[in-house]
Formats: structure tokens, sequence, C-alpha cells
């Protein structure tokens, strides 16, 4: 423990301390119209646990929502986000009930939940205020109240400010002929910003997407108004994610980040087949909402899978390597038993490796010892990787079999590259306090400890490894705050 206090206290004293990574804002183009749009961003429970680890009134807040039933202030958001109702053309009484809405009217998607979260904050500051005033509550998203004018009391209450508001927004994206008063995707417009308090300044902005027309629209300047949104929605729901092959673990799931999807394991044998759970970066719900989710882990490393047109594959960390036929699928072993079924998603999650055929080795990897200068190699889908230290077998290889062979054997070999560690793990010289995290075979420098400890790695995680370790990496982008 108290070498690990000392590293941190190295780590914040001596490295660099680089600013803190920000978006330039662009006035033009303040949100994509995708992000917007994205209604299926985050669930109940995502935007449940989102507010309260924001410690936000709303996430103990009941109202009526705007059919006047009582509901979580979480439900109605996700509500107007994901089940609303398209009524356009359709004769309804002078107050419609939901149900009345669901039997006549089209069932539809409208905004992103991310989005109407940013706006309740935007507008009212109701995601992090703890003790809101009923004014906020009652104008939660400013839905009805336009500049120097007094609020429309038809629109007053939480819920009908968030219903309204989102589908506003879904009018304002899909309608085809924008008023003449509106503003529009591809125009350039001067804004006075007379309530600036940042910049009241004029500004030219031209307007490169529909999403950004639409805040102007709803709110027509950019200081503070359209700033402080972008400045929220970074601020959230960051653009940049957890670099490939970090483990996230939300509650009591793990879940891998890869070509920035989250993909979650189905077990935590399935994890340990592959990865050391320790290594696993502790988040919020609401931080795996960033990601889109893509198919999920379900096989142990070394499983044997079979495609619905009946093709074998082993399954060796991402990659899936086809029999090429039974004799060499009963070589390996394994007996039809073992054989598990697998969908088309999990077959096409896997990238292709070489074929497994009767000539076939090492189809899972070994670790040859060349029995006459003692060096060790890591062999797989014939080529051989030498290991320059033994780091590697105390650490990825520990308690792997080494088989000594002759030359001749390892002679069959192509040599690529030594052997390194894969993206996700993180790495400390021996002679050096800074730590870096792989990332698509580069090394990326934590800017400070307090970064490190913010985005959530642990300590335990780091792996200490000689300095020519270290230098076998090129440098990547320093990871500083997001």
């Amino acid at each position: 423990m108290k070498k690990i206090f000392t590293l941190y206290l190295f780590l914040l004293i001596f490295l660099p301390k680089i600013s803190l990574a920000q978006a330039e804002f662009n006035p033009g183009r303040i949100i994509e119209d995708y992000e917007l749009l994205d209604f299926n961003s985050m669930t109940i429970s995502e935007i449940q646990s989102f507010l309260e680890e924001k410690n936000s009134y709303l996430a103990n807040l009941k109202v009526l929502d705007t059919y006047g039933k009582e509901k979580k202030a979480s439900e109605i958001i996700y509500n107007a986000a994901v089940n609303n109702y398209d009524c356009d053309g359709i004769t309804l009484s002078d107050s419609p009930t939901e149900e009345e809405r669901a039997q006549k009217c089209k069932k539809i998607g409208t905004v992103s939940p991310k989005f109407l979260l940013v706006l309740l904050q935007k507008e009212q500051s109701l995601i992090e205020e703890q003790s809101p005033k009923q004014s906020q509550l009652d104008w939660a998203t400013g839905y009805g109240c336009p500049d120097s004018m007094a609020c429309n009391p038809y629109f007053k209450g939480f819920g009908k400010q968030v219903n309204s508001a989102a589908l506003q927004f879904r009018w304002y994206m899909i309608n085809p002929n924008p008023g003449k008063t509106w503003f529009k995707e591809g125009e350039t417009y001067t804004f006075k910003n007379q309530y600036g308090t940042i910049s009241n300044e004029e500004i030219e902005v031209l307007i490169e997407n529909k999403a950004t027309a639409a805040l102007y629209i709803y709110t027509p300047h950019v200081y503070n108004g359209n700033y402080n949104f972008w400045k929220i929605w970074n601020r959230y729901f960051p653009p940049q994610g957890y670099p490939d092959g970090t483990i996230l673990k939300v509650g009591e799931d793990y879940w891998l980040i890869q070509n920035n999807q989250k993909r979650k394991f189905n077990s935590i044998s399935v994890l340990a087949s592959r990865y050391n759970p320790e290594r696993a970066v502790i988040v919020g719900a609401s931080e795996l909402s960033a990601y889109e989710e893509g198919a999920p882990i379900r096989f142990p490393n070394y499983s044997v899978i079979m495609s619905p047109d009946g093709k074998l594959y082993l399954l060796v960390d991402d990659k899936k390597r086809l029999f090429s036929s039974t004799e060499s699928f009963r070589k390996i072993g394994y007996n039809i038993e073992e054989i598990i079924n697998a969908s088309w998603q999990d077959i096409n999650s896997y990238k292709d490796g070489k074929e497994i055929n009767i000539l076939s080795a090492y189809p899972m990897g070994a670790l040859l010892q060349d029995k006459k200068t003692g060096g060790v190699y890591w062999v797989e889908e014939e080529t051989k990787a030498p290991l320059v230290d033994k780091i590697f077998l105390q650490t990825k290889f520990k308690g792997k079999q080494i088989i000594p062979v002759e030359q001749s054997e390892l002679n069959l070999y192509q040599t690529v590259s030594p052997y390194l560690f894969k993206d996700g793990e993180i790495l400390k010289a021996d002679n050096s306090p800074a730590v870096y995290l792989i990332e698509e075979g580069k090394k990326r420098a934590f800017s400070s400890g307090e970064i490190f400890e913010k985005l959530g790695y642990q300590w335990k995680s780091i792996i200490i490894v000689p300095e020519k370790i270290i230098n076998m990496y090129n440098n990547g982008e320093p990871i500083s705050e997001k």
C-alpha cells in the first residue's frame, strides 16, 4: 500500500499537467442530428441511475405526467422520448387521455432522453438542483415561455413540459418546410446575444445541421442559452469514451468497450477466460449509456461454436478459427457434447482467423522454448512472437505450460514482432512514475494521478514492466479529462 501511495504522489508531482481536453465550441454545429433523435439512447433504469448519480431532486420526484397520471420523473422522461404519439390528422376529445391516444394515434419515438436531460439542466438546472422552486418544476423545459413574454399556463407542469418539448423538437426535425421565421440548415444568421453574460456581441453563424437549427428555433441566441446547452451536453455525455479494450463494471455486470460499442460478458467466467476481472473500471449506468450496445460476449475463450449453417469454429481471443474438417476438430481433443450453438450475431462479432486443419499443431496457441538458446515464443496461426522479458510469463501467461522444442520445429513458424501487452492493459516502467494505458498498440500517458482515479482506474491494475517494454510502444494521445 505504501508503494502505491508513493506512486500516486509521484504522478501528481512529476507528471506534466496537460490542459483538460475539451471539444471546441462550434455555434453552427452544437450537436449531431442523430444525437438529438436517438430516442433509444437510455433505458428507464439508466435515466434513474443518471439522476441518482447527480444527486438530483428529480431522482425521487413523483409528479403528474402529461395525461394526469402520477409517475416518477425518470419514467416521464423515458415515455416522452420512447412511448409518445403522433396524432396529426386525428380527431381527439378536448382532454384526450393516454388510452385514447394509444387507441387512435401512431406510437412514436421522439428525441433522445439524453437531450431531454440536458434541456432540463439548461433551462431550469433541474438535474443538479437539490431543492428547486415549484416554478422550476412547472416550467421545467421552458416550453411555452418565449423571451420577454409570459408563459402559457396550458403547458404548466413537469409532465407537460417534458412531453411538449420532446414532441416539439421532433416536429422541428421532421418538418420539411420550416416557417419563414425559422432558422434553417445551410443558412447564415447574425445573433445579437442581448441576454448574454459570457458575450453580448453580435456573431454570425452558419447553421450546419437540422439539430442546431432546432436549438436556435427553441432558444434564438448563442450566448448564454445554446452555449450552455453545448457545455452541459459535453459534460454529461462526453464525445471521447473509454479506450478500446477497457473493461467497465456497472453493478454486477461487466462490459468490454470495443469499436466504440459496449459488449456485455455473459458471466464472470466468460470474462475471466479472457481478461483479469480486477482490471475492470467501476462506472455508473449513465457513463455506460454513452455507448451503443454491440453483440454480447457469450462464450468462454477456446469454446467450439457451431454457426447456423453447421460450420464449427474455435474461439481464440477475438478471433474465430474455422475447422476445415471433422478430422481437424477431433484432433484438438474436444467432443461433440462441448459444441455450443451460436447465432449469426455471435459469429459476426469475431474476426476471422486462420483455418484449423489436420496439420495445425497448436490451434489454441502455445509457449515454445528453444532448447538451445532458452528463448520463449508465443506461437499461434503459423507465427512465433518472441517474449523479450519474463514479465509476460508472470502476467499474461501465468501458469501456462512452456514446451521445449528443437530449433527445427521453431523454424516452421514465421517470426513476427515481439509479443506485447494488448489494448486495455495499464503499464508503468520500473524506473519512472508515468502510467500508460495501451490502446491500438500505442501507449497513452495519464496526465495526472487525479485523472487516473477520476476515470475509475485502479492502482492494483498497473503492471510494472522493464523500461524496454514501454519503449516498444509508440506514443499515443495523453489521457486528460474528457
